[in-house]
């Protein structure tokens, strides 16, 4: 799918969402390479200032999720059974964070993710998951 159509898909599918109320986007979604974008802003700071862990988290899993959507088969779904998430640097509100996913396994019953996020061109954190595949249901 092309990057128009992924933003506009995928802008659908989180409308209303924890990733989307937090404002994960998804601008490109392919079979081995996923993007995203999230422009920090106050919601997203821990005390004290910088965006939070769990933000870092929840962007790098967003990115991976629909990775994991463009090589599921027909019914299937999936859920997350493990993440880590390190955090390299510092960002601030105002920063427009951008994420990168491929995938370092995608077998038939988990996939695991990689996702690297960049604050500028800085490698700011990096999140690894293991999804697992469930089966269609019958």
């Amino acid at each position: 799918m092309n990057d128009a159509t992924a933003a506009a898909f995928t802008a659908s599918v989180l409308s209303g969402s924890f990733p989307g109320d937090l404002g994960i986007e998804v601008t490109k979604v392919e079979r081995d390479r996923v993007e995203g974008r999230l422009a920090a802003d106050a919601r997203h700071l821990r005390p004290g200032g910088g965006v939070h862990g769990g933000v870092w988290t929840a962007f790098g899993d967003t990115v991976a999720a629909f990775g994991t959507m463009a090589n599921l088969g027909p019914g299937e779904n999936f859920t997350t059974v493990e993440i880590k998430t390190n955090v390299f640097a510092a960002a601030e509100a105002g920063a427009v964070l951008t994420a990168v996913g491929e995938p370092l396994h995608r077998g038939r019953r988990t996939q695991v993710w990689e996702v690297r996020m960049y604050n500028g061109d800085r490698l700011a954190a990096n999140f690894v998951c293991t999804q697992m595949v469930l089966a269609a249901s019958s």
